[in-house]
């Protein structure tokens, strides 16, 4: 009996740390080159508000005049942006703002959200680190 308790136990804590392990690698942030910022002004395509990241899709011109899409990932879910300031109507679709964060390691056009410029000059930023 001793055993099979034993054996239970061993069990349950390799399901569990199984099932949590993705959740504790999602939130790592390795893929953003926090060595450097780039400045992207475009449109804003959608506004997600909601968990575990609030996301912000935009359209921007590169160097060359071709149309980029970019994806902007902030550093919390709506709790923490609604703890910095913002809301759920805080972005619109079709409105254009300068987005500046962390790039993607990869070069792709996806960024770690640090700071929204909006064409009066009113600077947001997205919650703690």
């Amino acid at each position: 009996m001793k055993t099979y308790r034993l054996s239970f136990f061993y069990a349950l804590m390799a399901g569990i740390f199984m099932v949590c392990s993705p959740v504790f690698a999602h939130h790592g942030g390795s893929m953003y080159d926090r060595n450097r910022l780039v400045s992207v002004k475009g449109t804003v395509t959608a506004y997600d508000w909601a968990n575990p990241h609030v996301m912000i899709f935009a359209q921007a011109a590169d160097a060359k005049g071709s149309i980029q899409k970019w994806s902007i990932e902030t550093r919390g879910g709506p709790n923490v942006l609604s703890k910095a300031g913002w809301s759920k109507d805080t972005i619109k679709v079709g409105e254009q703002i300068t987005l500046i964060g962390y790039p993607n390691k990869n070069g792709s056009t996806n960024m770690r959200l640090q700071k929204v410029v909006f064409t009066n000059g009113m600077e947001l930023y997205p919650g703690s680190e």
